[in-house]
C-alpha cells in the first residue's frame, strides 16, 4: 500500500478530503458575511434581509418585512444551503457534515459526493416548500445545510449500518439505531409548526438520500442484500419433502444462481490476497469508489464481511 494514508478525527483541516473541506470553508465564509451584514442598512432596509430575499429559501406568494414580497428563486434551492442562523445552528450542521460525510466522500468520490449532497438539499427544500404550507408552517425563509446533512446521515447508516458512534463522546451507538431514531423523531415533530426548525426539509432530504443509495447499482449496501433474500424467500415457495432430492427435476434455477453465488464468494475468498486488497484501496484513494469494477467491488464486499 503507497503512504498516501488519510488520517480521520482530528488529523488536521488539510486532510480533510476535498469536498468535505471547501463545504465547510464555503458556510463558514457565508456565515461570516451574515454577521457583517446585521448592522448595515441600505435605502432603509438591513442588508441581512436583502440577502435573505435574494439567497435564502423564500416561500411562494407570501407577504413579508413590511410587505415586501418574498422573492421565491429558483437558485436559492442551493444557496439555502449555505445559509445559517446562529453558531450553534453552523456548528452542528458543519460537525455532522464532517463526521458523517467524510467516509460517504471516500465512496462515491468527490464529484459525485457533491452532486449527492447538493441533491439532497435541493429536495429538501422543494419537499418544505409544497408541504409545509398544508400543515400550517412555511410561512417564512428557510436556511441552513441540515437537509442535506441528513442525506449524508442516511447515506452513513446504510453503508456503515454497525459503526459505533459515541452519543455525547461516551454512550456507544449503532449508526443504523441512532440515525433510524433521529428520524422518527423528525416524523413526531412534522405538525409543530411553532418550532422554527423545517423537520420536512429534514425529512426530504433523508429520503432523497435514501432512494438515492438504493437505486444506485454502485452502492452496495448490506440493507440490499437483506431485501434480496427476503424477495427471493417469498418468490420461492418451499420444495415438497416427498420430492426424489436426486433427481434432475428437483434442483431449480434459484439453486443454481445460488451455487454460482457460494462459488464466486470461496472464489474471492481463496485467490485474492492482502496485495489485492490493498491495491483495490490505494485506487480508491485516488479515483474514487466509483471507478472500481464489479469484480473489485465484491471483493472488497467479502473483506469486510470476513473481517466482521
Amino acid at each position: 500500500m503507497n503512504n498516501n494514508y488519510r488520517p480521520r478525527g482530528f488529523g488536521g483541516f488539510f486532510t480533510f478530503p476535498p469536498v468535505i473541506k471547501n463545504l465547510l470553508i464555503i458556510n463558514g465564509v457565508v456565515f461570516l458575511a451574515q454577521i457583517l451584514m446585521q448592522n448595515i442598512t441600505f435605502s432603509g432596509y438591513p442588508a441581512a434581509a436583502i440577502f435573505n430575499k435574494w439567497f435564502a429559501l423564500n416561500p411562494m406568494n407570501i407577504q413579508g418585512y413590511s410587505n415586501w414580497p418574498f422573492n421565491f428563486q429558483v437558485w436559492q434551492l442551493i444557496t439555502y444551503q449555505f445559509m445559517h442562523a446562529d453558531l450553534s445552528h453552523i456548528f452542528f450542521n458543519m460537525f455532522g457534515l464532517w463526521m458523517f460525510g467524510a467516509s460517504i466522500e471516500d465512496i462515491f468520490g468527490s464529484k459525485k459526493f457533491l452532486i449527492f449532497y447538493l441533491l439532497a438539499g435541493v429536495s429538501a427544500g422543494l419537499l418544505h416548500l409544497f408541504v409545509s404550507p398544508f400543515l400550517g408552517g412555511g410561512q417564512g425563509i428557510t436556511i441552513g445545510a441540515s437537509g442535506a446533512v441528513f442525506g449524508v446521515m442516511i447515506a452513513y447508516a446504510m453503508f456503515f449500518p454497525d459503526n459505533l458512534i459515541f452519543l455525547y463522546f461516551l454512550i456507544p451507538v449503532k449508526a443504523k439505531y441512532l440515525i433510524v431514531f433521529l428520524i422518527v423523531i423528525e416524523f413526531l415533530a412534522i405538525d409543530s409548526a411553532s418550532s422554527g426548525v423545517a423537520h420536512l426539509a429534514h425529512l426530504g432530504g433523508a429520503l432523497f438520500g435514501f432512494l438515492y443509495i438504493m437505486f444506485d447499482k454502485n452502492s452496495y449496501v448490506p440493507l440490499k442484500n437483506v431485501l434480496k433474500k427476503s424477495y427471493y424467500y417469498k418468490s420461492n415457495p418451499k420444495k415438497d419433502i416427498f420430492t426424489n432430492p436426486f433427481s434432475k427435476s428437483s434442483h431449480s434455477s434459484n439453486d443454481a444462481e445460488d451455487a454460482k453465488y457460494y462459488d464466486i464468494n470461496n472464489k474471492t475468498d481463496d485467490e485474492v490476497s492482502q496485495a489485492d486488497i490493498d491495491a483495490i484501496l490505494d485506487k480508491i484513494s485516488q479515483s474514487g469508489y466509483q471507478n472500481l469494477s464489479e469484480r473489485e467491488k465484491k471483493i472488497l464486499f467479502q473483506a469486510s464481511k470476513k473481517m466482521k
